[in-house]
């Protein structure tokens, strides 16, 4: 089974399906694209950071999501921005705060509030 995401004008995905494996012989993806009228690319169920979990395949970076971004320049679809102060990881094509998250065993949450006002965004959930 194979995933696919469907692209808008500004190559923002505006549907995932399920369909057909990839045999070498069909284009899934421009079979699709021409019967929904958008771009299609394929995308993984399993993908994360240009990582398979299964150790299969790494389709573009990351699974597509519905608001997501396929940048054609890296091959990669792209979250939406989580927060303003966050930076996107070229590599993995993530978004990463700029501090990293404490590991002393507690629960955090993000603020771009608390980053700007202490340079730590990361504020304890009690």
């Amino acid at each position: 089974m194979a995933h696919y995401a469907f692209l808008d004008q500004n190559n923002i995905v505006t549907q995932v399906i399920v369909g057909l494996d990839e045999n070498g012989e069909d284009d899934w993806e421009k079979i699709y694209g021409e019967r929904s009228g958008q771009v299609c690319k394929r995308t993984s169920y399993n993908t994360r950071g240009g990582q398979h979990s299964e150790g299969g395949i790494p389709f573009r970076k990351n699974y597509a999501g519905i608001g997501f971004y396929y940048d054609e320049e890296r091959d990669a679809f792209i979250s939406p921005k989580p927060f303003s102060t966050w930076v996107l990881n070229e590599e993995t094509c993530c978004w990463e705060p700029p501090t990293e998250y404490p590991q002393d065993g507690k629960g955090y949450r993000w603020s771009d509030e608390g980053y700007k006002q202490t340079g730590n965004g990361w504020i304890l959930i009690n």
